[in-house]
């Protein structure tokens, strides 16, 4: 059982920064770890920026959007389908690593937009509790599947080992997820470019590619796409659906005990 509060309550203290040191070592979250997480949850990355101090009180809302953060280019895309679409991307077995690649711009500067992956069973729910990766766990219990740092255009990438995944995982759900969007009453109307790319990582070949085509105002997570097993392929499903729920509702939606 994890506890994951969503609200910022604020700046990472000498106390509570060990607990985010010692997440990779704990196979399950306990509420003393998950909150110094959330609290400010890129502090301790050097490559990422910082949020502004009042984005982090509650109940700051200002009375007009700030300006939207810097724009970037989308890559020249090659492989696109369309939503609904699925495709073959290799063999189980021809096919060892993936990077999935994520980018998006904002038309509101508070729009934080994090990156996550739920590893799944047939079912469509996580094989345990820590078996998801986003910002506070960047890596799966298997070290199949982690957050990188990215030096090209892409804002976020997501790392996945297939010769290493478990056996029990049968698809992998990458989800864009607005951070504090219910506090700050943000929502995926205010996001556009949005896409994923998936890379194979010893050529640096596209292997598929989907850019986002329906942005709601009552949306706040979506889940971008997946790649998933289906006889002997490794496949890629663009899914373009959104919910209105945050990280906490997604994990109770994937089978994540949350308190």
């Amino acid at each position: 059982m994890i506890q994951i509060p969503m609200h910022s309550r604020g700046a990472f203290d000498s106390g509570t920064l060990p607990t985010v040191n010692t997440l990779r070592s704990s196979s399950t979250y306990s509420a003393d770890t998950i909150l110094s997480v959330n609290t400010q949850k890129r502090s301790a990355a050097s490559a990422r920026p910082v949020r502004p101090q009042s984005a982090r009180q509650p109940g700051f809302s200002p009375a007009a959007p700030p300006a939207a953060k810097s724009v970037r280019s989308i890559p020249a895309l090659q492989k696109t389908v369309q939503k609904g679409q699925k495709i073959s991307i290799g063999s189980n077995g021809g096919l060892s690593h993936i990077h999935a690649c994520f980018g998006w711009n904002a038309t509101d500067n508070r729009c934080d937009v994090d990156v996550s992956a739920f590893l799944l069973d047939g079912a469509g729910k996580v094989i345990g509790d820590s078996w998801f990766v986003f910002y506070g766990q960047t890596e799966s219990p298997d070290g199949s599947t982690r957050l990188v740092d990215t030096a090209s255009g892409d804002r976020e990438i997501i790392a996945v080992n297939l010769s290493r995944l478990n056996p029990a995982v049968r698809k992998i759900v990458f989800v864009m997820t607005i951070h504090e969007a219910l506090t700050l009453r943000l929502h995926f109307g205010m996001l556009k470019d949005a896409y994923i790319r998936v890379l194979n990582p010893a050529d640096g070949h596209e292997l598929v590619s989907f850019r986002l085509t329906d942005y709601y105002t009552n949306v706040i997570s979506m889940m971008i796409g997946e790649i998933y097993q289906h006889n002997g392929m490794w496949k890629f499903s663009a899914i373009g659906n959104g919910i209105a729920k945050d990280l906490a509702g997604l994990c109770a939606f994937y089978g994540v005990e949350v308190c």
